[in-house]
């Protein structure tokens, strides 16, 4: 996670010092240029305003007042004869001015020119306005500064510059280490939690992290731990009771042989015992093959072979299958399904489903009742419901009759064959159909077991 951090903190400062650099750079050149532009500007105009004087009054007494005036200040005025040949300065003229006079262009406007603007390599920066007296130049005012006035204006704004870069930097840097860690944090308790989950350990506590897509990873988190924490459980209820449940039967089968191998168990006894031995030997049988059903199931290795189906003729087929048996108990199968009805399904695996809650309802009604299956169609659902008579099913074990392993009455349920897996293979037959399942049930009325497909 600290990698993560590391990254995240590098990402944001490459973004920033990026930005932030490219806008300091810009803001730098911008305000450069404009010093410069008003420092070349403010010469010529200076130039400008003694050529004006000059214009209006070109004598001896104006030029000297002039020469003095600029002799105080950091620029310096130079007059100059139409022929360039110096007249006037205010100060010692140097060959770089010189230089500069000499390289003046012929025709130079009445506002004035720029004449030398090169600050970073040149002395000077230099501008020359033209004497226009009765529509006749008699001279050129020519006005120097030296750049070293600009070049230290630069050095200060440079410096200022710097200190702004480097106290940026300074709360940017301050600012990442408090984003990253504000935005690692939570990842930071994820990370440990999940190390937590991958150890068994699902009691997951993470503080509430907002609405956004950190806030939904912390909640996922929180499902996910919830839902491995079930499926732990589960398991180990499974695997619990799948224990529970082969122990029984071998432990007859186990014991009862042993008596029958006896040499002196009588004959009768032997067989009475070889019987026990067989009819838990056929319950084990179908616990093995109920779960080899289910794990065929979560492996979603079965296969729904759907086709078109007429329903009456379907129920009518395996209420003959099941006739014996619920004469033997007495009881009488009623069916109420309209003859145009078809339904699209598996007929194997939905004759698996309709055995196994007619069996059900078999062992749990008192003899002289009635079963009943009822079909009917609503909108584009159709409804089949199978309804007994029977003892009932208590309303505090309706929630968890479809778990497996489950039994309302273990030891009732164990004697007549139960493995309590039945209603789970049926649970999950249905909705691989795409349909649903549902129970209602009074104790000592009956059950009413309801598919809708």
């Amino acid at each position: 996670m600290k990698k993560l951090s590391f990254k995240i903190g590098l990402l944001f400062f490459t973004a920033i010092l990026l930005l932030e650099g490219v806008s300091i750079i810009f803001l730098h050149n911008n305000i450069l240029h404009s010093r410069v532009h008003d420092e070349l500007n403010a010469l010529q105009t200076r130039g400008n305003n003694h050529r004006d004087i000059l214009e209006a009054s070109f004598q001896k007494e104006t030029i000297m007042h002039i020469a003095m005036m600029e002799a105080r200040t950091d620029t310096q005025v130079i007059l100059t004869k139409t022929d360039r040949s110096i007249y006037m300065s205010s100060n010692k003229v140097t060959d770089e001015m010189k230089a500069i006079i000499k390289t003046t262009p012929k025709h130079i406007p009445h506002d004035g020119l720029i004449i030398e603007d090169d600050w970073k390599n040149g002395a000077y920066i230099a501008s020359v306005s033209p004497v226009i007296v009765d529509q006749k130049i008699d001279g050129y005012v020519y006005m120097f500064q030296n750049t070293q006035k600009i070049k230290d204006l630069i050095s200060e704004l440079n410096r200022h510059f710097l200190f702004a870069g480097l106290l940026s930097l300074l709360f940017m840097g301050i600012i990442i280490i408090i984003l990253t860690r504000v935005m690692t944090q939570p990842l930071i308790q994820m990370n440990e939690i999940t190390k937590r989950m991958s150890k068994g350990d699902f009691s997951v506590s993470l503080p509430a992290l907002g609405n956004d897509e950190l806030g939904e990873l912390g909640e996922s988190i929180k499902i996910l731990a919830r839902d491995l924490a079930i499926l732990t459980n589960e398991r180990n209820e499974f695997l619990a009771s799948i224990s529970h449940e082969l122990r029984t039967p071998l432990t007859y089968i186990k014991g009862y042989a042993e008596i029958a191998r006896r040499q002196d168990t009588a004959p009768s006894e032997r067989d009475q015992y070889l019987g026990i031995i067989v009819e838990e030997a056929v319950k084990l049988s179908k616990l093995v093959k109920e779960l080899f059903h289910l794990a065929k199931m979560d492996e979603n290795t079965f296969s729904i072979e759907k086709e078109m189906i007429p329903l009456r003729p379907f129920f009518q087929e395996v209420i003959e299958k099941v006739s014996p048996a619920f004469k033997e108990n007495h009881l009488r199968i009623e069916l109420n399904c309209p003859e145009n009805i078809s339904c699209e399904m598996d007929p194997i695996r939905f004759e698996q489903v309709i055995l196994n809650l007619l069996d059900n309802a078999r062992k749990y009604s008192e003899p002289n009742t009635k079963i009943s299956i009822s079909v009917q169609v609503k909108g584009d659902k159709i409804h089949m419901m199978i309804q007994d008579e029977g003892k009932g099913i208590p309303e505090e074990d309706l929630p968890r009759i479809f778990e497996r392993f489950y039994r309302v009455d273990k030891s009732r349920a164990r004697s007549l064959g139960g493995t309590g897996l039945g209603l789970s293979i049926v649970k999950q037959l249905v909705e691989a159909h795409g349909g649903t399942i549902s129970v209602e049930s009074k104790t000592n009325v009956g059950t009413t077991f309801e598919i809708i497909l």
